[in-house]
């Protein structure tokens, strides 16, 4: 039996994880609410975010914390440009379609990263990375606390913006009624860029904040997007509320998992839960019927 001064690191540890991980799955779980389908190019969205983060330090220096000002817009735009040049135009309207293209651009975008950047595993370094803050009960890595509390706020505000604004009511009204939306001069194609757009950002918020503890290849973008799943259909498809409680309960399941399973086999426990979930409750802990 495992003591507790060693429990409660791994149950800190995967709070931090599991705000990361609420923060990419929101992202996945707005545009599923307002366009109804799964991305699967969500992972490997994250993947170019991450690339993105490491050259902005390579190159030029730039923290990743600060890269969360130039990053998650840059993802918007690549979001919003890939819904309405790309997805809109070839999935002439079939929900079908758009689960194939984004899939197909997904494996487009790993191939490409794989041919210009190899499948070399990269990390950064930063005065901060070894640094710990002192909790009292338990120590956690500087990066790790910071990445839990900005993966919160951004989850609030982005709570906030989808609740109070005009423009993400006339999303969340498109998400509702599709043509009643339409019947009343909503610009539905723009709308639905901008979902799209907005869920990429989370990716590239999510990316400012892993880099510092994590790492990038081309692959890592697979790990992210299964979680990413698991998160959602734990919280409830299209429940923001849900995908924040799910990501902090996959995050300390992986995080508990591998202290007794071993690293290799921590993330066996987000599966059984996904697997208990689609058999005991298919619409999740905050989800509702269609």
């Amino acid at each position: 039996m495992l003591e507790f001064s060693i429990l409660l690191p791994a149950l800190l540890n995967g709070l931090t994880i599991g705000a990361v991980y609420a923060l990419v799955a929101l992202g996945l779980t707005l545009i599923y609410g307002v366009l109804h389908i799964i991305n699967f190019a969500h992972g490997s969205m994250l993947m170019l975010a991450l690339y993105g983060v490491f050259f902005l330090h390579a190159l030029f220096g730039i923290d990743p914390y600060v890269s969360l000002l130039i990053v998650p817009p840059a993802l918007f735009v690549l979001g919003y440009a890939l819904q309405r040049g790309v997805i809109g135009r070839a999935s002439h309207g079939k929900d079908e379609n758009i689960l194939l293209v984004t899939l197909g651009l997904a494996i487009v975008m790993d191939n490409l990263a794989l041919y210009f950047w190899k499948a070399d595993t990269r990390t950064i370094d930063t005065p901060y990375g070894f640094d710990t803050v002192d909790l009292g009960i338990a120590t956690i890595a500087v990066p790790k606390a910071v990445a839990f509390v900005a993966a919160l706020l951004i989850c609030c505000a982005l709570w906030l913006l989808m609740a109070r604004t005009d423009l993400c009511k006339a999303i969340r009204a498109l998400a509702k009624e599709r043509q009643g939306a339409q019947l009343v001069g909503i610009n539905v194609p723009h709308l639905f860029a901008m979902s799209f757009g907005i869920g990429a950002a989370c990716v590239g918020a999510a990316a400012c904040l892993l880099l510092p503890s994590f790492y990038v290849a081309p692959d890592v973008g697979q790990v992210f997007v299964l979680i990413a799943f698991t998160v959602v259909v734990l919280g409830g498809m299209g429940s923001f509320a849900g995908a924040l409680i799910g990501g902090m309960i996959i995050g300390v399941t992986e995080s508990i998992g591998g202290l007794f399973l071993g690293e290799s086999l921590g993330q066996l426990g987000i599966f059984v839960i996904f697997i208990a979930v689609l058999l005991f409750r298919p619409t999740g802990l905050l989800g509702h019927r269609a």
